[in-house]
């Protein structure tokens, strides 16, 4: 493994250096991906041929979202060369849009050798560089968002399109070092039968195999992933024991019977009267995940299930369609722009995103504000708006350090224009205001008589007993800090178009079941994220329905 820590350490070091000539890196980005492009179809419908700065950029191309590129895109899909980008993908990455429809992502080889791997390298950095025992060997990681696909998916034009943590890179992109840590771990391929969106046996084969290792590292990205482990431990123990005890794997023979390990692990869930991945992994060292979000919440506690010391390390500010920042240091939560991989713009959070907003560069941003990222790269995404939200941290050797904030939806129902960053931090002032422990949280605008005021409904996992009187003073808590966050809410409240807040606590568990019953669904786990905002009756009934402990009244 010295030559995968040489390239990621390498390829670290090359994005800390272009720092000190950011704003060379952004021109020489733009121009090349001009340059490339320029002879395509809709690089000679927008001129890129004479574009010679980001001004003109900016007046020949307008904003796209992927419903403004979606045509070009089925086009490509389908078989036809040379529209976005003068390459032909290689594959499509999927993605769950706002809608739920999956998107068709096109990936290219100078995409990936331009703007993906260098990014994707050094994102592992900190974690091979202050824990290289979790390289020592195969099993020592337990990455779960690895899902490779025998059989992918294809588009019309016979092209893959699957998970970005589904293609095997170094095949598909000659790059015999991407693969992840835990990739060649014995659950890597699982050797049994298994309905490809049947994702909770999945995961459950892959767990009980991970139980008779020594395990120092748990990848998730998703920090959803990794909260449903220790519910997943204790879900399924039985199962688990008895499977590690006769040597089976999903009722299927498999190794030699470890009665040794059975029983050991047995005296743990005696002796504490729960299992907590620290008992089953004692030598557990990081947890890699994104650290901020609705993660902001609860990670703190989950790290504690992991045991002592565990440290947590921030995944990149990344999309499936192009990398954003990258951690270069030890930060927990924040990475550097990746000037070399795309051209990026910004607009603040809170505008509309138009065709013809007016944007700002990384030289512009402020810290502590947020804003939403549009990039172009060379793969074929020209003022993208990704749907991200970042929020300025500081600076690093003049370059902005961002970290994300969530997705640029909003929820309106009297002019409050609310984005999921601004209640996310109302959720933790307001824990911190009252000293309760919050594991999760959800809201809605909730269902109110005729003639009534719109008020917002929120649910909350609840670590540990609330009493009504602490309920409703966490309710009021977090209406005012929701005003502080977004003066258009604190305005609708005090015109009477809102109603204050209500609050129903949920057992620590609630949302934990609803990320099983999602992924029962047939979704990938990867892609059943934490969310803020859920208007939908139905979700918010298989939510809430299940064991409502208590409600606090209106603040």
């Amino acid at each position: 493994m010295r030559s995968y820590g040489e390239r990621v350490l390498g390829e670290r070091a090359s994005l800390r250096a272009a720092l000190a000539d950011a704003d060379g890196h952004q021109r020489r980005v733009l121009t090349e991906l001009l340059e490339h492009n320029a002879d395509t179809e809709y690089g000679r419908a927008h001129s890129f041929g004479v574009i010679r700065s980001l001004d003109d950029f900016r007046k020949a191309v307008p904003i796209n979202d992927y419903a403004a590129l979606a045509p070009w895109i089925e086009r490509m899909a389908a078989g036809e060369s040379n529209l976005l980008s003068a390459d032909d993908p290689a594959v499509y990455f999927t993605s769950s849009g706002t809608t739920g429809a999956h998107k068709k992502l096109p990936v290219t080889a100078g995409f990936m050798r331009r703007t993906f791997f260098p990014f994707y390298y050094a994102a592992w950095a900190p974690l091979i560089e202050h824990f290289p025992d979790v390289l020592d060997r195969p099993d020592a990681t337990l990455n779960l968002k690895h899902d490779p696909r025998p059989t992918p998916p294809t588009t019309a034009s016979g092209r893959p399109h699957v998970g970005a943590s589904q293609v095997d890179l170094g095949t598909r992109f000659g790059e015999p070092l991407s693969a992840e840590p835990g990739t060649f771990a014995p659950w890597g391929t699982l050797s049994v039968p298994v309905e490809d969106d049947d994702h909770l046996e999945k995961t459950y084969l892959r767990l009980r195999l991970a139980v008779e290792s020594d395990v120092r590292c748990v990848i998730g990205i998703n920090p959803a992933m990794v909260a449903a482990l220790p519910y997943q431990l204790n879900l399924w123990w039985p199962r688990l024991v008895k499977e590690i005890r006769d040597g089976t794997l999903g009722g299927v023979p498999y190794g030699s019977p470890n009665p040794e390990r059975a029983a050991t692990l047995e005296r743990l869930a005696d002796h504490f009267g729960t299992v907590r991945p620290a008992h089953v992994w004692p030598h557990m060292r990081a947890l890699f995940c994104w650290t901020t979000g609705m993660a902001s919440l609860y990670l703190e506690r989950l790290r504690e299930e992991f045991g002592p010391g565990v440290a947590t390390l921030p995944a990149p500010v990344a999309a499936s369609e192009g990398p954003v920042g990258v951690a270069l240091d030890r930060h927990g939560s924040a990475g550097s722009l990746v000037v070399t991989a795309s051209a990026y713009e910004f607009l603040d959070a809170e505008s509309d995103i138009r065709p013809d907003s007016s944007t700002l560069t990384m030289n512009d941003l402020e810290p502590g504000r947020d804003y939403h990222v549009i990039f172009s790269h060379i793969g074929g995404l020209y003022r993208y708006a990704v749907g991200d939200v970042v929020r300025v941290v500081d600076r690093v050797g003049g370059v902005p350090r961002v970290e994300y904030a969530g997705r640029n939806t909003r929820s309106d129902a009297a002019g409050e224009r609310l984005r999921d960053a601004q209640v996310i931090r109302a959720l933790a002032a307001a824990a911190q205001a009252t000293g309760l422990d919050v594991r999760n949280a959800a809201c809605r605008v909730g269902d109110r008589p005729e003639g009534a005021a719109a008020h917002y409904e929120f649910a909350v996992a609840a670590r540990g007993e609330w009493s009504r009187q602490e309920t409703d003073r966490f309710a009021s808590e977090l209406d005012t800090a929701i005003g502080r966050e977004a003066a258009a809410y604190r305005s609708a409240r005090s015109a009477g178009r809102l109603d204050p807040v209500t609050v129903r606590r949920l057992d620590g568990d609630a949302f934990l079941r609803d990320w099983h019953a999602s992924v029962a669904t047939g979704i990938r786990p990867t892609q059943v994220k934490d969310r803020l905002f859920r208007q939908d009756h139905t979700l918010w009934e298989r939510l809430t329905g299940t064991d409502p402990v208590s409600e606090g009244g209106r603040a």
